[in-house]
């Protein structure tokens, strides 16, 4: 090897070097765009069953389909975003967001009636609950009114996302193999029966696994809104479904929305006996919690992993663990789509080895 091929091979390098690290600067800056074109491959794959219910049973053309389709999907957006107005107002009320003495005065309230109906009196005594040493006094209650400010002011960014996933979604389920020609394109011509397979399995599979989240969500809202409305919490429908959504998180969901359902529901009764009133209303709300969590765990989870992506709960479990060390949250929630897409990948491309065999046998 002689100066000149050593020479090269440095340069092809170097461009190689340079053209990757342009490659990720470019996904770094339009990765707005990428959030909104998976949001819209989720919102096609899940609109897939409608489409071919309306096209193939009720003989619809597709077009017609498509816009029936995005028009009832638009609904459900529309109807949610004013089904929150109403408890935004009103929590804002609760908390007192634009007035900060009252509102540190009703958190004191809550703390000293905690302090005596457990008889930590001791522990907490001569102690005032916002004095420099406790814990409440390093909270920043100011931080609610900004909080609710940058809400607002992130509404022009929120429509614009929402008219652009909306846009992206209506021509991914008019032309469903839009996404598939566009793949087509850098794939040799050996490997496309094998990537059609792919594309098509990753369709179905993943079709029936976000399908199977609205019925999960849609398990738990009916359950949380049948308790919450016997227990007589304000705006059930509306927190029942907030809590429901947020249990999308693999295991760190249930806890966030449980303790969203406990706050609100504590907030909605500020001024109330802390006794009588606000520890039976939050016990009897931790109960419907359980039992939600109950027969989410047992019943809905396993069908529809076992179901839908046709993987073990235990190999599910451990690849939400490794994807949330890795990624954090945002980890946890794609992983199990991510993971069925690489399972489909590998059986189709290397199917002769013995892991994949094992690892996608029931696929």
């Amino acid at each position: 090897m002689n100066s000149k091929d050593i020479s090269n091979g440095i340069l092809r390098a170097i461009a190689t070097i340079v053209g990757i690290g342009v490659l990720l600067f470019f996904l770094y800056k339009i990765q707005s765009v990428i959030v909104y074109i998976a949001i819209s491959a989720v919102i096609s794959l899940t609109g897939r069953p409608i489409i071919g219910f309306l096209r193939d049973r009720l003989k619809f053309n597709n077009l017609l389909a498509v816009a029936l389709t995005m028009f009832l999907l638009l609904g459900v957006i529309v109807g949610l975003i004013g089904l929150f107005i109403p408890l935004i107002v009103e929590q804002g009320q609760n908390l007192s967001l634009l007035n900060i003495d009252q509102l540190q005065g009703n958190i004191k309230h809550i703390y000293t009636e905690f302090i005596s109906h457990f008889n930590l009196g001791e522990i907490a005594k001569d102690e005032d609950p916002l004095a420099s040493s406790s814990l409440l006094s390093k909270i920043d209650f100011a931080v609610i009114p900004e909080f609710l400010n940058s809400v607002v002011s992130g509404f022009g960014s929120f429509s614009m996302g929402l008219f652009s996933v909306l846009f992206i979604s209506f021509f991914f389920l008019k032309d469903s193999k839009l996404f598939e020609n566009g793949l087509m394109t850098l794939i040799p011509d050996n490997k496309e029966i094998r990537l059609k397979n792919s594309i098509n399995k990753i369709k179905n599979l993943l079709s029936r696994y976000f399908v199977g989240l609205v019925f999960q969500i849609s398990v738990l809202f009916i359950i949380y809104t049948i308790g919450l409305l016997i227990v007589g919490v304000e705006n059930a429908i509306v927190i029942a479904f907030l809590c429901a959504l947020i249990n999308l998180i693999p295991y760190l969901g249930p806890l966030i929305g449980g303790c969203i359902m406990i706050l609100l529901t504590m907030t909605s009764n500020l001024g109330s006996g802390f006794s009588d009133v606000i520890i039976p209303t939050t016990l009897k709300v931790l109960l419907v919690i359980t039992i939600g969590q109950l027969i989410d765990n047992f019943i809905s989870q396993p069908v529809i992993f076992s179901k839908s992506v046709k993987s073990h709960p235990l190999e599910i479990f451990l690849v939400i663990i490794i994807a949330g060390l890795l990624f954090g949250i945002i980890g946890m929630i794609i992983a199990v789509p991510t993971y069925t897409v690489i399972k489909v990948i590998l059986k189709e491309f290397l199917s002769e080895n013995k892991v994949v065999q094992k690892l996608t046998k029931n696929l």
